[in-house]
């Protein structure tokens, strides 16, 4: 990903006079122009790169500059480290832990052993229980298709269960809630969508096609909400039996409780009403009662029945 090349970059400078553009770029599987890319990002970071011409020429830092080993600390590595090591967890490939090692490798060795104890004090653990394989090669394959600016395409199956196919220019791959997004400009649409990893099929590179990456509008350089999602959320309440409050600070965190007298506890909150929020509530079991709105109570009801004529049903055959 981009921040560990530019850190990786970085460290090669650090130890190398000069080294040209072409290596980088076949060191890191980009494009010559996206090195200059980062060498722009790496000289606005107030690290002074530039470029030589001729035969010899290539890349290095401004003649008579030195760059102190201490521009980042022990500590600040170490939460680099951290980082790395946790979206590993999710995500991991072999070139995280080559910039692991040469992290490592810049740390004095007097100070390797408190190094080694301070960034192992945290792990953030994004991988499911069941294991993570069926994700990490679409992780691989759109990660590929971000930095070489390469189309893509996929069958999609939204909130609602409805299925389409997608052709789309990837922008960014996105970690949030403990899912996997592809923030996307959608050739379709004519605008950029969130696409989750675990809803896509059939996901393929199309061969010989690239694109010219796109500004990002103001409203999609965040990912509060997916513009595929709907925008009009239902605001409801849902009471919780007090035996299943558990349940209710596992998913809804303990300030959004409200303790009710008779024991109980109700949470305030407002999701898009689709698919996705019905299996949701249903999925909290029979310890849970929405309370409002009563459409939403009706549609719960509903689902509910058929759930238990369909169990019936089998019983009595």
């Amino acid at each position: 990903m981009k921040l560990e090349r530019l850190l990786s970059i970085i460290i090669l400078l650090l130890n190398r006079r000069m080294v040209q553009a072409k290596e980088l770029a076949e060191r890191f599987e980009v494009s010559v122009r996206t090195i200059y890319r980062d060498i722009e990002t790496i000289n606005e970071a107030g690290i002074p790169i530039v470029t030589y011409q001729g035969t010899n020429g290539g890349i290095g830092l401004v003649e008579g500059y030195r760059l102190d080993r201490n521009i980042l600390t022990n500590d600040e590595l170490a939460a680099i480290i951290t980082a790395l090591r946790s979206i590993s967890s999710s995500y991991g490939n072999e070139k995280h832990q080559r910039l692991m090692e040469k992290i490592h490798s810049v740390v004095p060795p007097a100070d390797s052993e408190a190094f080694q104890d301070k960034s192992s004090r945290v792990l953030i653990d994004y991988s499911p229980w069941d294991g993570n394989e069926q994700l990490r090669p679409k992780l691989q394959l759109l990660e590929k298709a971000v930095d070489h600016c390469l189309i893509t395409k996929f069958v999609y199956s939204n909130a609602d269960g409805e299925m389409s196919r997608r052709i789309v220019e990837p922008h960014r791959l996105i970690l949030k809630g403990k899912q996997w997004y592809l923030q996307a400009y959608c050739l379709e649409k004519a605008q950029f969508r969130l696409f989750k990893l675990k809803r896509m099929k059939d996901l393929e590179i199309v061969h010989g096609k690239t694109f010219i990456r796109r500004e990002l509008p103001i409203e999609a350089r965040t990912s509060d909400r997916s513009s595929s999602e709907p925008s009009r959320k239902t605001a409801f309440v849902l009471c919780f039996q007090a035996e299943a409050y558990h349940l209710a600070e596992e998913w809804f965190g303990i300030d959004a409780l409200c303790p009710v007298d008779d024991g109980s506890w109700l949470v305030k909150k407002a999701y898009p009403e689709n698919e996705w929020l019905y299996r949701f509530i249903l999925g909290l079991g029979h310890q849970v009662e929405v309370l409002e709105p009563p459409h939403l109570r009706e549609v719960i009801a509903d689902r509910a029945e058929q759930v238990a004529k369909k169990y019936r049903k089998d019983i009595s055959t």
